[in-house]
């Protein structure tokens, strides 16, 4: 199958992976039903997979000393994953070539199978059902797993080397990342309202990640 048009070439690492019929690869976690990739659904034994033998969570090839976690801007915030790291080099493709990542107007297509409710109500932790429309990637060497206290297992990120950010295939603006950031807090003050001291908390949180915003662009 030919790759699409609109996206960059593979690198070596994502060469081997499945491309469906609209010429995209297929990531390593992707579920698969009735012979189809379901891009919006992982597959739960990969997960596990991922973390015990340290698989990179687009590829599933083995990972190195340098972990990347592609996310939002939310999750730089409380540094928490609900995915396993990837290669760098994996990451940062997926983050400018994704189509629902490279698009901030994309919208996740829902069905009853899949949905936005059934994933705030199922889903591990508390998930945020938008398109941020900033990717993250994380870089960093280690993290932790704990449990959401719901059954479900999610990823505390280490403190990064660097934080890369990416909208529409190329570098994020910090006035990009801003507006992703003001306009996904609403949901972690709701969460932060219900437990004494979160507020301050998130507050903190909010300052910590600061450092690894984009620089301020210089009007000429």
């Amino acid at each position: 199958m030919q790759l699409h048009d609109g996206l960059e070439p593979l690198p070596d690492k994502l060469k081997h992976l499945p491309i469906d019929e609209r010429g995209y690869p297929v990531p390593w976690f992707v579920d698969w039903v009735d012979g189809k990739p379901e891009f919006r659904a992982m597959d739960g034994r990969k997960f596990r997979d991922a973390i015990k033998k340290r698989l990179c969570w687009v590829c599933g090839d083995r990972l190195g000393i340098n972990l990347a976690f592609l996310a939002g801007p939310m999750c730089g915030i409380n540094r928490t994953s609900a995915e396993p790291p990837s290669h760098y080099i994996c990451a940062a493709w997926s983050a400018r070539n994704c189509p629902f990542l490279n698009n901030p107007h994309a919208v996740r297509r829902q069905d009853e199978r899949i949905n936005n409710a059934r994933q705030v109500e199922e889903g591990r932790g508390s998930p945020i059902c938008r398109n941020p429309g900033v990717a993250m990637v994380w870089v960093c060497r280690t993290y932790e797993i704990w449990n959401d206290g719901r059954g479900g297992a999610l990823i505390t990120m280490g403190e990064p080397d660097r934080v890369e950010w990416y909208s529409e295939g190329r570098t994020a603006t910090r006035e990009e990342v801003l507006h992703s950031i003001e306009s996904g807090l609403p949901a972690l003050e709701t969460i932060a309202g219900l437990q004494s001291g979160a507020m301050a908390e998130l507050r903190r949180q909010e300052l910590r990640l600061a450092k690894w915003l984009p620089e301020m662009t210089l009007v000429k």
